[in-house]
C-alpha cells in the first residue's frame, strides 16, 4: 500500500453534512481569553466540539475541573493523558461560578478529567464547584458529566448530596467495544451502575447518557444498549458522530447520515426516553438538547405533569 494511500484510511476525509465553521469573533476570544485568566478549561474546547460557538453564543458551556491533564487514557478523547503535576485548586470552585456568572449563562454543564491518583478521585471537589454554582447562580441549571469514581458508591454520594439538576455519565459505545474504546478501569457495567446508583440516591435526580456512533457497532448492539440505560432508568440520551481528533486516535469505522441518525432517535425514544438528541454534530453537552431538559425541569417545578416513561 503507497503511503498516500494509508494516510487516506487512517484519517478519513469528513462527509459534507460533518463540516461547520471555525469558532472566532469578538465573543468568542473574550470568552476563552476568560477562561485562560481563571485557568479553567472547557470540554468545547479541549474536544474540540464542533457545536462550541452556537452554545457559547446561546448560553451554554462544558468547564472542565479538576486541571487538563486525565488519569485515564480513553482511545477516542483529545484530552490530555497522564499522571497530574498539579494539585486540586481550592480557589477552583469560586472561579467556576464567577466564569458562569461572567458567561452570563443558562445552563452549565461541569465535567472533569479522572483523578483516580487522589484519595476521594476528586469527588468533593467536584461537589463544592457544584454548590458554589447554585449558591452564586441560583436560577442557572447544573448537569454534571461525571467520571466513574470506579463505582466507588461514597464518592457518587457526595455528588448526589450536592443536587445537580441534572446527572450525566456517558455509556460511550456499545458493550463489546468497550474494552477497546474506552480505558481498561471503564467498564460498560461500571458504567450502568454509576447511572443506577445516582437515581437510587436521590430518587428525583434526572439521569443523562451519551453514546457515539461511527466505531463499528451494529444495529443490534445499539438497541440492546438503549435498553440497557432504559433498565437502569435513565432519561435522556444523546447520539452523536464520533470524529477522529487526532492520527493517534481510534479511526472512524463509519459516517453515519442525518437520516440513519434520526431513524435511530427513534428507535431510542421507543424505549422510553424521556428526551433523545441524535445527530452527526450532537454531543453529550448540546444546546438544542439543552433547551429542552431545561424546559422540562423548569415545568416540573411549576408542577406541570411529566410524560410516564
Amino acid at each position: 500500500m503507497q503511503a498516500g494511500s494509508a494516510k487516506k484510511r487512517i484519517f478519513q476525509k469528513k462527509p459534507e453534512w460533518i463540516k461547520v465553521k471555525l469558532p472566532g469573533g469578538d465573543e468568542f476570544k473574550r470568552i476563552s481569553r476568560m477562561l485562560r485568566e481563571r485557568n479553567l478549561f472547557t470540554v468545547c474546547e479541549e474536544a474540540m466540539c464542533p457545536n462550541i460557538a452556537e452554545c457559547w453564543s446561546g448560553g451554554t458551556a462544558t468547564l472542565m475541573i479538576m486541571g487538563e491533564k486525565c488519569t485515564r487514557g480513553c482511545r477516542f478523547c483529545n484530552v490530555k493523558s497522564g499522571i497530574p503535576d498539579q494539585p486540586l485548586d481550592p480557589m477552583e470552585p469560586i472561579k467556576a461560578a464567577e466564569t458562569v456568572e461572567l458567561m452570563n449563562l443558562e445552563y452549565v454543564v461541569i465535567t472533569s478529567v479522572d483523578r483516580d491518583e487522589i484519595e476521594d478521585q476528586g469527588a468533593s471537589h467536584f461537589a463544592k464547584t457544584i454548590e458554589m454554582i447554585h449558591k452564586r447562580n441560583p436560577n442557572v441549571l447544573v448537569e454534571t458529566l461525571i467520571p466513574d469514581f470506579r463505582g466507588n458508591l461514597d464518592c457518587l454520594q457526595t455528588i448526589s448530596n450536592a443536587k445537580p439538576d441534572v446527572l450525566a455519565h456517558n455509556l460511550e459505545t456499545v458493550r463489546r467495544l468497550t474494552p477497546f474504546v474506552r480505558d481498561r478501569r471503564a467498564t460498560y457495567d461500571q458504567s450502568l451502575y454509576v447511572l443506577k446508583s445516582m437515581k437510587e440516591l436521590r430518587e428525583e435526580q434526572w439521569t443523562k447518557s451519551s453514546i457515539m456512533l461511527g466505531l463499528g457497532e451494529t444495529e443490534d448492539e445499539l438497541l440492546q444498549a438503549f435498553e440497557d440505560l432504559r433498565k437502569n432508568n435513565v432519561d435522556f440520551l444523546t447520539l452523536g458522530q464520533y470524529l477522529q481528533p487526532t492520527k493517534k486516535h481510534l479511526k472512524v469505522e463509519r459516517f453515519y447520515t442525518p437520516d440513519e441518525f434520526k431513524v435511530l432517535e427513534e428507535k431510542a425514544l421507543s424505549f422510553g426516553f424521556l428526551y433523545v438528541a441524535s445527530g452527526p454534530l450532537v454531543r453529550s453537552s448540546y444546546r438544542a438538547g439543552e433547551f429542552f431538559i431545561s424546559n422540562m425541569i423548569k415545568n416540573n417545578r411549576n408542577g406541570q405533569e411529566l410524560p410516564v416513561v
